[in-house]
């Protein structure tokens, strides 16, 4: 029995698997080879390539197409016309196939804002904050905040989406955290 919701203008391929609760809404495909985990929710005119991988709690809001290559782990949140691309030097006259597509991991509670662009090839880690209409080019680390084209870190987020100040406490929920090098650390309570 089916526990999760499509609306009737979309279209599902065989081989699909959807989680419970999920919500799929206007003029979505999903095709096969997708996996969908459970309380996620698809926005208008989402498309799902062949073979994508979405984890459990993840918002993909509308006019999002997450190309074949991409993963998405839990709770991930994919803003309205971001875009995900899958092929560094695509030719219409010489297509590579799914063989030469770059994979792309968007890695627990990261943050993709409107408009942003995501190239293939990368792994943007847990937490990490993508601004609107930021262009991605390479890794991003756990609780980045990545602003402007090309994306640089401008700063860090906390688990709860708050940026960070220079002391690494969270002003909102009050986590503290400890930088290393380049990296982020939680500290654990």
């Amino acid at each position: 029995m089916n526990t999760y919701f499509v609306h009737e203008s979309s279209y599902i391929d065989g081989q699909v698997e959807i989680g419970d609760r999920t919500k799929i809404w206007h003029f979505c495909h999903i095709q096969s080879g997708a996996v969908i985990g459970a309380d996620c929710s698809l926005g208008q005119n989402v498309n799902i390539s062949s073979h994508v991988k979405i984890g459990n709690h993840v918002k993909i809001q509308n006019n999002v197409s997450v190309y074949e290559g991409v993963e998405l782990e839990d709770y991930v949140f994919c803003g309205p016309s971001m875009v995900f691309t899958n092929d560094l030097t695509p030719r219409s006259q010489y297509p590579k196939g799914s063989a030469g597509y770059k994979k792309t991991l968007v890695k627990r509670g990261a943050t993709i804002g409107a408009n942003a662009t995501i190239v293939c090839g990368i792994t943007i880690g847990e937490y990490a904050m993508i601004a609107a209409g930021a262009v991605v080019t390479k890794n991003v680390e756990p609780y980045a905040l990545m602003a402007n084209v090309p994306a640089r870190r401008v700063g860090w987020v906390c688990v709860c989406g708050a940026k960070l100040q220079d002391d690494l406490v969270c002003p909102h929920c009050h986590r503290a955290y400890k930088s290393v090098g380049s990296n982020l650390f939680q500290i654990e309570e």
